[in-house]
């Protein structure tokens, strides 16, 4: 491997386009976010995002174990319930604070608290939130995913054989660009990705029901136990295989430092670096 690295790094070996959309997820004049703008539907998403998400944490935290994470999952959960019960009597704008509560309380967890990628709870709630805003399919509000796929396609070369590594929500983005995309994808690999979070991300995607896009020849998925936005490895059952029988090949890494959500945590792995290289080489 040490001898393909310098020909990656001058661009010998590829050429490589990095999709930078979050420009994007900016209301035209807002002068910043507020849970306060919810509406029905993105209360809705946002409070099954939630759901997902401390479900997950759920089975790495069981509350048997009576572990510190444990009571912070527990308490987030309780604040959840409450939201769900409460929800007709209250406002959006009252449901959106309470929301932001819930990721407040997740930050207590270690992993999370210690992490410079989120310095409040607003600011996580805000980066869950875009998993909504990207799958929001309502006329005008569509147009957000139209943008952001035509941002990851664009300048794309479909006479040659792309590699798309994705993650995070760009996992659910290449899944709807690489249906639309031409060209032959020779590798797709996922880090971190919340495609297998059951249905509220799984089943609105399109197409639906979900299969792998039919010119991908592989895709590899990677996940962290310690990841809270991850799904479980799920992809491969519940994703279906395209026409030549590619699904999700899922490996679990297990990374160290107290925040593993990060693309460039995933891609310390050589179980994850390896494979790109390997399909970069002519």
């Amino acid at each position: 491997m040490a001898e393909i690295l310098p020909t990656l790094t001058r661009g010998d070996l590829c050429d490589v386009t990095f999709a930078n959309y979050s420009d994007l997820f900016n209301r035209p004049g807002s002068q910043g976010q507020s849970a306060e703008e919810f509406d029905e539907h993105a209360v809705t998403v946002m409070t099954e995002l939630l759901d997902a998400v401390l479900e997950e944490l759920s089975e790495q935290f069981p509350m048997e174990n009576r572990s510190q994470e444990a009571l912070v999952v527990r308490d987030a959960r309780f604040q959840l319930d409450a939201v769900v019960e409460q929800r007709q009597t209250q406002g959006l704008g009252a449901i959106g604070r309470r929301l932001v509560g819930i990721t407040t309380t997740m930050l207590r967890l270690p992993g999370v608290r210690r992490s410079a990628q989120w310095m409040n709870g607003q600011a996580l709630f805000f980066q869950l939130a875009q998993v909504g805003r990207y799958l929001d399919r309502r006329s005008k509000k569509a147009k957000v995913g139209e943008a952001v796929r035509a941002r990851v396609l664009d300048g794309l070369d479909h006479a040659r054989p792309l590699v798309v590594v994705s993650h995070s929500l760009g996992t659910a983005v290449a899944y709807e660009a690489l249906h639309e995309y031409e060209g032959t994808v020779s590798l797709w690999v996922t880090l971190g990705s919340p495609l297998a979070l059951g249905a509220v991300v799984l089943d609105r995607l399109v197409p639906r029901p979900a299969v792998c896009p039919e010119n991908v020849a592989a895709w590899l998925n990677f996940w962290d136990r310690d990841d809270v936005v991850a799904g479980r490895p799920h992809l491969a059952k519940w994703i279906s295989p395209n026409s030549d029988g590619v699904k999700a090949v899922t490996e679990r890494v297990d990374s160290s430092g107290i925040w593993t959500h990060t693309a460039t945590k995933y891609l310390e792995h050589a179980a994850v670096a390896r494979p790109v290289i390997e399909a970069l080489q002519p």
